[in-house]
């Protein structure tokens, strides 16, 4: 057996099943396309296919329906050569599956995805030893970088009781009732507009009768407009507005990525919102507070958590930037995109358990879309990263860390802990989750051993909340 870059584990093979069924002898070559790619070519020696092929007929022998003969009386040769091809088939899969599983027992890569090869194009020859490739994605092998006494810029704040004001008001908007504005747009304002996305002339996007909160930034799906509370303060229903915005990197239509186009935003309805009134069936409705100080606590409580979830971002931000200095491997295209639509997940999850709202949840989605392959790649390699420091460390994830982030979850949606983890598990979300819960442990190894200076946290709060 041989290898271009990788060595058989020298493990003792002492299983009954083993010594049932001989392990087969592989000539194993592998190549590195890239730092995530490797190409492997097995080779299966003769004495193995023919012997597979040997017992295949064993079984088959006893019961082989031949005409002119009884079950199992048949003569060798003829049932050879009438199953032949029915045979073959069978005999390729079994050693395929057989000679997969032991190339990844005994050989040192890490595949991240399942192998890609057309099964219908490999078939066993007639003589000589049966070969076959495969491609398969694996993690990328490299030095664990130095990520104990990294110097890190914390970032804190006190929140003040303007600051709870500021946040009571933006909850009790939520339980408000939207009523028609008599003049012109004011911030903060509730519109009902025509969004027209244009290109040299071609239209590109079409959105009717789109809701929006007038504030100083809109987040889309492939761009951000700056400046909204500029451009619409003063309009009324009618009114027509133009603007220029810039598709993100990320934007699935490829030929518009980094382009400038024209927006055209034409006003149909301006509404504002009537708060509720603070009294003791209104704070019993939402949640059985007792007056209104309590609400306040409660609030100040969800503020707490929000700046905590900015904070460790900030930290996570720096760490990965550190850690990924030196990460000069190049990931694969797919691999990047897959990966975008993971940490999409991931962030969602973690917002969730942060207690954001959606509308907050689905501007930070909105962001991470417009993300450019460069910060989906440098997720990617973060992840590789935190995945060895949390296997070098022994680091793993218990029945417990799973019921602590569903519980979070589901106190943040107001759902039952059983039904986000069976929503999780129909959508597949679960690896989702248990990337979340390791990446956090690790981060957290991290910041044990590091050194902290701190600073205010007032650009990343308001960078959260949308209104910078």
């Amino acid at each position: 057996m041989s290898s271009t870059d990788a060595e058989p584990h020298d493990e003792a093979q002492d299983s009954a099943a083993d010594k049932e069924k001989p392990k087969l002898s592989l000539e194993v070559k592998i190549e590195k396309p890239g730092a995530c790619q490797r190409h492997v070519t097995v080779t299966v020696a003769r004495e193995d296919v023919d012997r597979y092929m040997t017992e295949a007929f064993d079984e088959l022998k006893p019961k082989a329906a031949v005409p002119g003969f009884r079950p199992g009386r048949a003569p060798r040769k003829l049932i050879e050569t009438r199953f032949k091809d029915q045979v073959s088939d069978q005999v390729k899969g079994s050693l395929l599956i057989d000679s997969l599983n032991q190339v990844s027992e005994e050989y040192e890569f890490s595949a991240i995805s399942e192998p890609e090869f057309d099964f219908d194009a490999v078939s066993i020859p007639d003589e000589g030893p049966f070969t076959f490739e495969f491609d398969v994605e694996v993690r990328p092998e490299f030095d664990v970088p130095a990520w104990e006494g990294l110097h890190l810029m914390r970032p804190v704040r006190e929140f003040t009781d303007a600051d709870v004001d500021q946040h009571l008001t933006t909850l009790l908007k939520r339980y408000g009732k939207l009523v028609e504005r008599d003049g012109p747009a004011e911030l903060a304002d509730v519109l009902n507009v025509d969004l027209h996305v244009s290109h040299d002339g071609a239209q590109v996007q079409q959105h009717s009768d789109v809701r929006i909160n007038l504030l100083p930034r809109l987040s889309l799906r492939d761009t951000e407009l700056h400046g909204l509370d500029q451009l619409l303060v003063g309009a009324g229903r009618g009114d027509t507005r133009e603007t220029t915005a810039t598709i993100s990197d990320g934007a699935e239509n490829e030929a518009l990525r980094g382009k400038q186009v024209a927006v055209s935003i034409k006003v149909r309805e301006v509404r504002h919102v009537e708060l509720p009134k603070l009294n003791q069936a209104f704070l019993d409705s939402i949640g059985g507070f007792e007056d209104e100080d309590e609400l306040r606590e409660a609030v100040r409580g969800e503020l707490e958590r929000q700046s905590r979830f900015s904070q460790q971002r900030r930290m996570r931000e720096q760490i990965t930037a550190a850690l990924v200095r030196g990460a000069n491997w190049e990931l694969p295209p797919d691999l990047v995109r897959r990966q975008a639509k993971r940490e999409l997940e991931r962030m969602v999850l973690e917002l969730q358990a942060s207690g954001f709202s959606m509308e907050q949840i689905q501007r930070y989605a909105n962001q991470i879309r417009q993300n450019s392959l460069r910060a989906t790649e440098a997720a990617l390699k973060e992840h590789f990263i935190f995945e060895r420091i949390a296997e070098d460390q022994e680091l793993d994830v218990t029945p417990a860390d799973y019921d602590f982030e569903i519980r979070l979850i589901a106190e943040r949606t107001d759902e039952s802990p059983r039904r986000v983890r069976a929503r999780l598990e129909k959508r597949g979300q679960m690896d989702a989750l248990r990337n979340q819960i390791i990446e956090r442990k690790v981060v957290d190894l991290i910041c044990s051993k590091a050194h902290f200076t701190d600073v205010p946290l007032e650009q990343a709060w308001r960078r959260s909340r949308g209104t910078a």
